[in-house]
């Protein structure tokens, strides 16, 4: 039977897989998943999720034909295409020509591929003339991205292939459980230990990925910057330094050196947690072997320091000689399926296709020549993502969503979905009915990726193509064609193709010369290659490139540079009335907001729901029950969901997973404190009150 390769729609692994036709329900085209042993990333090794995957293009769990509001009854109600497009035109429209192109509001996600990521950043700018544009992805690998470019010059998750990760003699693993995020990325770590190499992980959790760790410390949420700074300064102390490496390719030691010898490890300890024996353990399986990598995700990114605290994990690979060498380095596990691509052209506030800055006039200048536009018509930067969020109901009255779900997923999410519910109009387009498309004014059904071509940047910096296997559903359109259609109705009827390889055509003259090149790949290419590498320009066509940094650093001097930072304390620490930590994450079964999978029978039988991870001794403590349901509550709301009882957590802190609305939604409790630099919110840790939920409703 005929097969079409692609990929996952879930994690930015991307892994590979093959769809043969199947057995379908009555009146649907159906397909199965078939292992793709060829591709290089997973090998044909797939998680529930991947397996599972097209169980989400029946029409019983999905969107199949566009909804409006009603103003007579106030539900939403079938209606044609041209009914919705219209309807979106003119609220969209309307609210421009009343306020300016400022009130009106672009989100973007992570799972857009790189054609619809390009396109709705381009409908931002030229059709809307917004400045009002991000996406959820800000929430992904923000800081690390910052910390990236402030020390490397350029950011890529990942400067080197996974293929590397068993090749290295060390890997700290900082914030990431893979056994439950990302399973097919599990096999590297196991390889890693069967070739010698050893695996340290930092997590405040026991998790499945930290059992098979040959160390595991556990710091208090929060205190990663602190950890990361008090190795450092065992490194200098014990003489680990590599001297003629700092002194060849880096710039900035003296100023990073000073700040890491003020987090002596007694300190550190009093910080962390961690006691120093294993400090000095972690420091010396880090520098014995000639190689080594750190390995970061969202646990030390999520933090409203997470820029300073993934510099300082940088400043130890760099101070160690572990960066821009092979099999060693420092890089960032991406979350979403294309959180990587989906910020390299022009979903994010302040970037343009290419990963080229919205506040150079060179950048401007070329990409407006691609676009046929003036470079001064192009808006500014705009809000990060929370704060645009914050700011719906106020300065941005209308908004124009896709591919997320921030009434689930945005940290204090009771006030997100206030300031949604608060909009003027707004106008959904998904593949499900959301808990944020429910509140819409305009609900559009769109393409789902067996439905559509296009590319996805993997968390390797690698480019994929995802080939088209079924005809999706009569009412169902892709997101490109929602833009060709709203753009010709704002009165735009050139450049808004629907073609997915015209766009990436275009995306690639768009991307030439930028950080992010992509002008020397082609659809061709990605099939011949299993995936081109990111920068590939026009004149080096191929496999791209593989390893970043080997020969020299993105900078000017093509020096590396050492960022001098000091631990701070989190936007909130426990006190009398909040007295433990909160911390959030995955399950294996569930993925993000849970939109999609909370809709397959069996990933949702295997994680039903909501529930609080709580060590026996603050169990006892206040007299809990497992599998009784407890009542968590911050200065910013209340979940509620049963207690499960483990030793694999701190004392002092308490473990939700974020996939679930209604009572049990996490990110209720979650503080929207902003990193500086890269405006993540502070995702990973709050003080929060814990307490049976029958007697806190009886308080």
């Amino acid at each position: 039977m005929h097969t079409t390769a692609t990929h996952c729609p879930y994690c930015a692994l991307q892994c590979g897989m093959n769809l043969r036709p199947a057995a379908g329900e009555a009146g649907e085209s159906a397909v199965e998943v078939v292992e793709r042993e060829d591709f290089p990333v997973n090998r044909g090794a797939l998680c529930g999720k991947g397996r599972t995957a097209p169980a989400l293009l029946s029409s019983r769990v999905r969107l199949t034909e566009p909804l409006i509001r009603t103003h007579a009854t106030g539900t939403l109600e079938p209606a044609t295409w041209e009914e919705a497009l219209d309807a979106i035109a003119e609220g969209l429209g309307r609210t421009r020509r009343a306020h300016g192109p400022d009130a009106v509001g672009v989100f973007g996600g992570g799972g857009l591929t790189n054609e619809k990521a390009y396109a709705l950043g381009k409908f931002a700018r030229v059709a809307l003339g917004t400045s009002q544009i991000d996406y959820n992805g800000r929430f992904c690998m923000s800081s690390a991205a910052a910390a990236h470019q402030r020390a490397f010059g350029l950011d890529r998750g990942l400067p080197f292939p996974l293929e590397d990760i068993p090749r290295t003699g060390c890997v700290i693993l900082v914030g990431s459980n893979l056994a439950e995020t990302m399973p097919p990325a599990l096999r590297y770590l196991t390889e890693l230990k069967e070739n010698g190499g050893t695996l340290i992980v930092i997590d405040p959790r026991r998790t499945r990925t930290a059992a098979q760790a040959d160390l595991h410390l556990a710091p208090r949420p929060g205190t990663d910057l602190a950890l990361a700074l008090g190795l450092l300064h065992l490194v200098v102390a014990e003489g680990h330094t590599d001297e003629a490496f700092i002194a060849e390719r880096t710039t900035g030691w003296e100023e990073a050196r000073a700040a890491a010898m003020a987090h002596w490890p007694e300190l550190v300890e009093r910080i962390t947690g961690v006691p120093v024996p294993r400090l000095r353990e972690a420091v010396s399986m880090f520098c014995t072997p000639s190689s080594a990598m750190v390995l970061t995700a969202r646990g030390p990114e999520q933090q409203a320091k997470g820029t300073d605290t993934v510099s300082a994990w940088i400043n130890l690979c760099l101070a160690t000689g572990r960066a821009g060498r092979p099999h060693s380095g420092y890089g960032c596990l991406t979350g979403q399926g294309n959180g990587q691509g989906g910020r390299e052209h022009g979903q994010k506030a302040d970037q343009l296709p290419g990963y080229r800055k919205l506040t150079d006039p060179a950048a401007r200048a070329h990409v407006a020549a691609v676009w046929g536009v003036d470079p001064d018509s192009l808006p500014g930067p705009g809000r990060s993502a929370y704060e645009l969020l914050d700011a719906l109901g106020g300065d941005v009255r209308a908004l124009l969503l896709m591919g997320s779900n921030p009434v689930v997923s945005a940290p204090h999410a009771s006030r997100i979905e206030d300031r949604i519910r608060s909009l003027e109009f707004l106008a959904v387009a998904d593949v499900v009915l959301s808990e944020t498309a429910a509140l819409a004014d305009v609900v559009l059904p769109v393409t789902q990726w067996a439905e559509e071509t296009g590319t996805t940047t993997n968390l390797e910096g690698r480019v994929l193509l995802r080939r088209q296997a079924l005809t999706p559903p009569p009412g169902v359109r892709s997101d490109l064609h929602v833009l060709h259609g709203l753009a010709a109705r704002l009165g735009i009827d050139k450049g808004f193709p629907e073609d997915p390889e015209e766009v990436f055509a275009e995306l690639r003259r768009a991307s030439a010369g930028g950080p992010a090149d992509y002008s020397g790949i082609s659809y061709r290419a990605i099939e011949e290659h299993q995936g081109v590498f990111w920068p590939c320009p026009e004149d080096t066509p191929g496999p791209g490139t593989r390893r970043l940094f080997l020969d020299r650093f993105a900078t000017d001097d093509g020096r590396a540079r050492f960022i001098p930072v000091a631990h701070r304390e989190s936007a909130e620490l426990p006190d009398a009335d909040y007295p433990v930590l909160l911390t959030t994450g995955r399950v294996v079964s569930q993925y993000q907001s849970g939109a999609q999978t909370r809709r397959v029978p069996e990933l949702n039988a295997a994680a039903p729901e909501a529930f609080v991870e709580i060590h026996p001794r603050l169990a006892d403590r206040i007299g809990a029950v497992e599998g009784a349901p407890l009542a968590v509550t911050s200065r910013r709301g209340r979940a509620v969901a049963p207690a499960r009882i483990t030793d694999t957590i701190r004392p002092d802190t308490v473990f939700m997973p974020f996939h679930w609305p209604g009572e049990g939604r996490a990110n209720t409790l979650t503080n929207p404190a902003l990193d500086p630099v890269s405006r993540m919110p502070e995702f990973k840790t709050c003080a929060v009150r814990v307490e049976p939920a029958d007697a806190a409703a009886g308080s």
